[in-house]
């Protein structure tokens, strides 16, 4: 079996001339979140919050921000219609294809019975998210991308995701072309008082796309494909692929976009702890900033390669004829090198991968077809599965 090194190479070679990665801004940035008495999409709390993270965006160079605004109306969560405000980050690149990274900056008290007045720190929920974002937003800004990168704190989702429903709506009613969301929705929390613990690992949820979906998308190739780069990157820490949207029976900020059309994911912590989920104990002493940086360093891994990757394979397709090898075919964009992928039907994730340069058609001998599954992808970029 052949080895599986380049894109890896290729997506961390690109880290090297940027910054590390600070847990000390991230908690910085937590510890500054988690002083207002709430972030309420409701209250003006979370517009006072929504500048002063705009103001940290403005001063990293190069990035455009804006203060975007959009209206929501009433509903159990929503006393009255109002307009609210988000915050959006662009660090412009040579091409107008997207990568968008966020966080919510809305939080909530659901033990008050107005859920709107009381204390709601928020600190991994989802101060956490946002500290992330704007960590990658400093940090990626050390350098040019192919790509555009869009960095966005989020209002709104604690009354029904509405801030993200709102986004992805304009995204697609402007054609935005957006390869990849990376949602980060609690990922500051290692351990709950089931005494369970977990500092190893953060989940990733993902959706399949059905073949008859109004809107399809790719997130579930795109969760394989952050899986298969940051093996072995990150010392002592990996993703946890969860095949499904989300947990069970809950949501974030990514569902919209895949709702779209987009791919979109989820990272959120292993062990969640629900007494500090939307209650006025969501504090900063329980959120580990070294946690959140690992976090911060996968998703980094993702983005930098994705930023640079070229057009997907166009109709990726198996050979049908019978043999001991499979040969796949693919139409080709000029300039771009591909990779062909392959896993054992059961694997959830890619277990070999050949760099096969710009061809359009390859073999790949003494591994069969009816065992295995196929895919190809541009260097660097998300996997099409070939049928």
């Amino acid at each position: 079996m052949f080895a599986i090194p380049l894109v890896v190479a290729l997506a961390v070679s690109q880290t090297s001339s940027m910054p590390s990665i600070s847990p000390a801004r991230i908690r910085a940035t937590v510890d500054k979140l988690a002083s207002w008495h709430d972030r309420n999409t409701n209250n003006p709390t979370l517009t006072e919050a929504a500048n002063w993270v705009a103001d940290q965006m403005r001063a990293i160079p190069g990035m455009q921000v804006e203060l975007w605004k959009y209206e929501i109306h009433p509903s159990q969560r929503v006393p009255e219609a109002k307009e609210v405000v988000e915050v959006i980050g662009t660090l412009p690149g040579d091409t107008d294809r997207r990568i968008v990274i966020g966080g919510h900056l809305d939080t909530i008290n659901m033990r008050v019975r107005d859920m709107v007045s009381g204390r709601a720190p928020g600190a991994n929920d989802d101060g956490s998210g946002v500290a992330l974002t704007l960590e990658l937003a400093k940090v990626m800004a050390a350098r040019h991308w192919n790509h555009t990168l869009t960095f966005v704190a989020f209002s709104g989702e604690e009354q029904g995701l509405l801030g993200s429903t709102a986004l992805a709506k304009r995204a697609k009613e402007e054609h935005w072309p957006i390869d990849a969301v990376l949602s980060n929705d609690m990922v500051g929390n290692t351990h709950n008082t089931a005494g369970q613990s977990d500092s190893r690992h953060v989940r990733l949820f993902s959706e399949e796309s059905l073949p008859a979906s109004t809107h399809p998308h790719n997130s579930r190739e795109l969760a394989r494909f952050i899986e298969f780069i940051s093996r072995g990157k990150i010392r002592g820490f990996s993703p946890k692929l969860v095949f499904r949207r989300d947990r069970f029976g809950r949501g974030g900020d990514h569902t919209p976009f895949n709702n779209q059309g987009f791919n979109a994911v989820r990272f959120v912590e292993v062990d969640e702890e629900y007494s500090r989920q939307h209650t006025d104990q969501d504090l900063p002493e329980f959120v580990d900033a070294n946690y959140t940086a690992n976090v911060a360093r996968l998703n980094l891994l993702a983005a930098s390669a994705l930023a640079q990757a070229g057009p997907p394979p166009e109709e990726p397709r198996i050979d049908r004829a019978q043999g001991h090898d499979t040969t796949i075919t693919w139409r080709t964009s000029p300039g771009v090198r591909y990779v062909v992928y392959w896993r054992d039907t059961t694997s959830p994730v890619w277990q070999g991968s050949k760099d096969v340069g710009a061809t359009g058609r390859v073999t790949i001998p003494l591994i069969n077809k009816d065992d295995h599954v196929f895919a190809v992808g541009a260097v660097n970029g998300i996997p099409v599965e070939a049928r």
